[in-house]
């Protein structure tokens, strides 16, 4: 990945991001490379707003500043407190925590009122408007990591909250509207300040990193100081030179959960630079897309596009169980990201000259017969047996390939049951396709897919060059 990556962190058009019907255009599938080589590479992207948008996030960070200026310079002792992870998704309004030297705003739809409180303080401004605006583009963003992984379309919906919220439901995702370094603000006194050559002051925070819970999150702030660790290890600033209409996008902790660990988590920290002329701290904007607490984590959707799945995450987590246990992070950059294949670089112009050039391109011959009947038992599985197993009921838990063999001619076998309720063909193992031999993937596929036979062609599903073949010709 690293030998043929990104020279930089990678930026992408928001709109080129949407997804539309029918075959993906060449913007879509090169924007969604550029954003996934970047996530693995650097772990972060930069997103680019339409000007209009850009509006909206200019106007809430110039409203930040003007809430936070007139907090007190000592809140009240109920509003000082630190993260407790068992109260995730019930955060609202205003709290400090001084160990960061941070003052938070979390607007939670559902719970979060929106006139005056007590009709003398007034909330941060647009803060419906925000969460709306950068809900949809982090939803735009695991849509997009849904398709390189070739998942199936907005895979998980499930365990998103409805768009629109319900009557009474509370939002799990939520928008906190932050405030760094305040000078007015206690937490100076208990953080690390040291003083440069150029006698500029800088914050050092006390811990190392820190990894959001989150599936996807936007952060928008008015001064740089947004580090992430890349895959490296080496730290990188992320908002340095970051446009009008511009935000930095990662994934957290459960998306890396929900992929199998395909998907590392950002490691990220904050440091703010030049404060003795700051009178107002650094603030952002930061938007957690978050899933909801009354369901749970679970790589089906990643078995079933034919990824493998370690030990670790076979099981499924409940959400709440997951937000509220410690997870560390000294193992995350040890592990295989994103597969290697993907889209070619970014060209000026189309790219139909370069779909033609690879036609005539011997890398791009037809796969073998082997690889092929692999591909089309997937299929498959995904489309037909995941779909006798959801209307029934039954959670596919495959056996081991050496294991089965006993199993097929024993009627108490651990497999039974579901053998027979979904109709596995007879004298097949109950293996997932990838593993089956050959032989035993013909028996599958006659099995469940009427009509086909060991010669059937298979090129008019493979071999569409807008479709799964381009992962094989990089």
């Amino acid at each position: 990945m690293a030998g043929n990556g990104l020279p930089s962190l990678g930026r992408v058009k928001l709109t080129d991001l949407i997804p539309s019907e029918g075959i993906p255009s060449d913007s879509y599938k090169l924007s969604v490379s550029t954003l996934s080589q970047s996530f693995a590479q650097y772990s972060a992207a930069i997103i680019q707003f339409p000007a209009s948008d850009g509006a909206l996030l200019r106007s809430g960070l110039d409203s930040a500043r003007l809430y936070f200026q007139q907090k007190a310079a000592y809140p009240p002792e109920e509003l000082i407190h630190t993260n407790d992870s068992r109260e995730w998704c019930k955060t609202s309004g205003y709290y400090a925590d001084p160990q960061l030297w941070q003052e938070t705003y979390d607007y939670r739809p559902g719970l979060t009122p929106t006139d005056p409180i007590n009709g003398l303080e007034f909330p941060p401004g647009g803060l419906p408007d925000i969460f709306g605006l950068l809900g949809k583009a982090a939803r735009d963003v695991l849509d997009a990591i849904s398709y390189y992984l070739n998942l199936r379309s907005s895979p998980f919906t499930e365990i998103l909250d409805n768009v629109p919220l319900r009557s009474r439901e509370i939002s799990s995702s939520v928008l906190s509207v932050c405030c760094h370094a305040r000078p007015s603000f206690p937490g100076a006194q208990h953080n690390n300040l040291t003083t440069q050559d150029d006698g500029q002051l800088i914050m050092v925070p006390d811990h190392e990193h820190q990894v959001d819970k989150s599936l996807i999150s936007v952060v928008k702030s008015d001064k740089a100081g947004f580090h992430v660790r890349d895959f490296q290890g080496r730290w990188i600033l992320l908002d340095g030179d970051l446009g009008p209409q511009e935000a930095v996008v990662y994934p957290g902790l459960a998306l890396y959960q929900a992929t199998a660990g395909y998907v590392n988590p950002a490691l990220h920290r904050t440091e703010i630079n030049n404060m003795s002329g700051n009178i107002y701290g650094k603030c952002s904007l930061v938007f957690k897309l978050m899933p909801k607490s009354m369901t749970s984590l679970s790589c089906s959707e990643m078995r079933a596009a034919g990824h493998g799945v370690e030990a670790q995450f076979q099981l499924p987590i409940p959400v709440d169980d997951f937000m509220q246990r410690s997870h560390p992070t000294d193992q995350l950059f040890n592990r295989n990201t994103f597969p290697s294949f993907g889209y070619p670089p970014a060209h000026e112009g189309s790219m139909k000259p370069l779909m033609r050039r690879r036609k005539n391109n011997t890398r791009c011959k037809p796969l073998p017969p082997s690889k092929r009947l692999r591909l089309e038992a997937q299929r498959v599985l995904k489309e037909r047996v995941q779909e006798i197993a959801d209307k029934k009921g039954i959670k596919l838990r495959f056996c081991n390939l050496k294991e089965c063999e006993n199993h097929i001619h024993a009627l108490d076998s651990p497999c039974a049951n579901i053998r027979m309720e979904i109709g596995w063909p007879h004298g097949v193992p109950f293996v997932h396709p990838h593993d089956l031999p050959n032989k035993a993937k013909i028996g599958f596929l006659e099995a469940y897919e009427p009509g086909w036979t060991a010669t059937h062609d298979m090129d008019l599903s493979l071999m569409e060059p807008a479709q799964t073949s381009q992962q094989y010709c990089n």
